[in-house]
């Protein structure tokens, strides 16, 4: 047993005292929007450069811009937590509406500066980017220009972020306080939906069929109201790229991804080629559950009673034990997250489900939030979400403006770290039957990333297509839903979720659009930086921490070149790290013969 005890709830008083009530958030944000007042009202005297001797006061206004990211950012990641950790905090949800409308301020003064930018002169940048000052911060700042030489003029990219609030944001806002009152009536008992969805991975088939019916039936009912909030989100989209002549709808993801369609493309045409050895997995857990195929609510349904618990500690304990194999450093983090309780897990009504890592710039500090109730699958997760810590943690010496990485290469420094705890509790089972559980765990994710993953995204893609001419009703949704759950899987399902399309949150975030394909690039990109580190042992620590502080300098094609020596605009490449996820897939089916 764990000699040590860690605290198991957060400590957020350390960045603002007294929760959504806090007199120190309430003046830290009144400062905070008072400055971007001052930072936009700056930017309507502030001149495109015409020569190099203006550098410093580029380099000002950049100083300027890196504060005011940081001190919103801080302001963000703390409303962030409160509405996690208490769903009827009715505070933090009129907190969260008070920092989207200050974003869009800074973001619209902000465009103004990418725009004055953007119209130096061709000789006149090259110059300014050779001065000191700014020399490190050449591929940031070149990427600016290039985002506002496809932008509008200043006016009505200013004009498009005021209506963002109200037009855009607020409709993601409404989907979530819809959900937010929503209940489900299972087994006898009331539950969120996000109580009702770990059902689906309950041992009781009734259950998880009660479960997946009643969740169906609920989201039915309320299918026009999402299908309004979806078609407005998109159509506030579409018709900003048609007015900045963006012809095609995965050119802003790619660009907030930093990466190029073709790698993309080879990205899903491996998976596509490699899905039989999946199917035949899924084949196999139809059989272990005495069923010819398998049911979408049978999907997360465990096949193996797993035995192992272990306490919230033991996990703790665990996870630096292995950790500490591949990066003393990470492991010596990981230690100080759970010391200092940067971590909320405690298993409690209230909280909102699932997981996430946020960063608070102005501390250096994260803020881990999830549930943990003993499985080894929380003691992964555990893991996954310290990755996204150690990924901050590895920039914190680089400019600011430095560390801004996408989501892709986030969810490969988050997976890396799982992928080290999975990989050890496999080795490290003492039965069969704990084994075929623990591997079931890992497929399952594997599953979710090459078959999940790609049907959100064969609907997104689909959809959007669609909506460029005209409203799309709910029963089309529906449609547009199931011909992309059955071709993604294959067929090896007999039912699916045609209501996915509106209970999954990620569709009706207004941040980032197509917050799908990022999280399978992540996944195996990680697989091939895992791969190296086996190799390499303590030995690739230093490499790796390298690779971390390349993510937001460069495209992920330039990173992989530099870092692995890769071309992954090659399937080639993507294929690796399928074949050791196959590898699984046929230990598990050897095990369950």
């Amino acid at each position: 047993m764990s000699k040590t005890t860690y605290p198991i709830v957060w400590d957020l008083d350390v960045f603002f005292k007294g929760g959504s009530e806090s007199s120190e958030l309430r003046r830290h944000l009144n400062e905070t929007k008072e400055r971007v007042g001052t930072y936009a009202k700056s930017l309507e005297t502030f001149e495109t450069p015409t020569s190099a001797s203006d550098a410093d006061l580029v380099a000002d206004k950049l100083e300027e811009t890196s504060s005011l990211i940081q001190h919103i950012s801080q302001a963000g990641a703390f409303i962030s937590c409160l509405e996690a950790q208490d769903m009827s905090d009715q505070k933090a949800g009129a907190l969260r509406s008070e920092i989207t409308e200050m974003n869009a301020l800074y973001g619209s003064a902000f465009n103004v500066l990418k725009q004055k930018l953007a119209k130096t002169e061709d000789r006149v940048w090259n110059e300014l980017l050779e001065h000191e000052q700014l020399k490190d911060l050449q591929f940031v700042l070149n990427e600016w220009r290039t985002q506002a030489q496809e932008q509008l003029s200043e006016e009505e990219e200013a004009l498009i972020s005021a209506l963002e609030v109200d037009g855009y944001h607020a409709w993601g806002q409404m989907y979530n306080t819809i959900v937010g009152e929503m209940t489900v009536n299972v087994n006898g008992e009331v539950l969120s939906v996000g109580q009702a969805n770990n059902l689906l991975s309950h041992e009781d088939p009734a259950i998880r069929q009660e479960a997946y019916e009643k969740l169906e039936e609920a989201w039915k009912e309320k299918e026009n109201l999402f299908a309004r909030t979806l078609n407005h989100l998109a159509g506030f989209r579409l018709n900003t790229y048609k007015k900045r002549g963006w012809d095609h709808v995965l050119k802003e993801p790619l660009e907030i991804n930093r990466m190029k369609h073709e790698t993309l493309d080879a990205m899903w045409g491996a998976i596509s080629k490699n899905k039989d050895t999946f199917v035949e997995y899924l084949n196999r857990k139809a059989q272990l559950l005495g069923k010819e195929k398998l049911e979408w609510y049978d999907l997360g349904a465990p096949t193996q009673k797993e035995k192992k618990k272990l306490s919230y500690d033991d996990g703790a304990e665990f996870i630096l034990k292995h950790f500490e194999k591949f990066s003393p450093k990470m492991a010596s983090f990981a230690k100080r997250a759970f010391e200092e309780a940067w971590i909320e897990a405690e298993d409690r009504p209230g909280k909102r489900p699932g997981g996430f890592c946020t960063s608070f710039p102005l501390s250096q500090q994260s803020r881990i939030f999830m549930t943990y109730s003993g499985s080894m699958s929380n003691v992964a997760t555990l893991a996954h979400e310290l990755g996204h810590a150690f990924h901050s943690y590895a920039l914190k010496d680089v400019h600011p403006l430095n560390r801004r990485y996408a989501m892709n290469v986030a969810e490969t420094a988050s997976t890396f770290a799982e992928m080290i705890v999975a990989d050890a509790s496999v080795k490290e089972a003492t039965t069969d039957e704990q084994k075929i559980a623990l591997l079931e765990d890992k497929l399952q994710r594997s599953v979710a990333f090459f078959m999940n993953i790609h049907s959100r995204f064969l609907f997104e893609t689909r959809f959007y297509e669609e909506r460029k001419n005209g409203f799309v009703s709910a029963s089309r949704l529906n449609e547009l839903t199931d011909q992309a759950q059955r071709e993604a899987y294959r067929d090896a399902v007999n039912s699916t979720s045609p209501s996915y399309w509106s209970n999954k949150l990620h569709f009706h975030i207004t941040g980032v659009p197509f917050y799908n394909f990022p999280y399978t690039f992540g996944y195996l990109f990680s697989l091939s930086i895992y791969a190296k580190a086996l190799e390499e042992g303590k030995n690739y620590e230093d490499k790796y921490i390298a690779l971390l502080r390349d993510t937001a300098v460069m495209t992920v094609e330039d990173l992989a070149m530099k870092h692995l020596g890769e071309d992954i605009t090659k399937e080639s490449f993507w294929e690796k790290g399928i074949e050791l996820c196959k590898h699984d897939v046929k230990e598990y089916l050897n095990l369950t013969k």
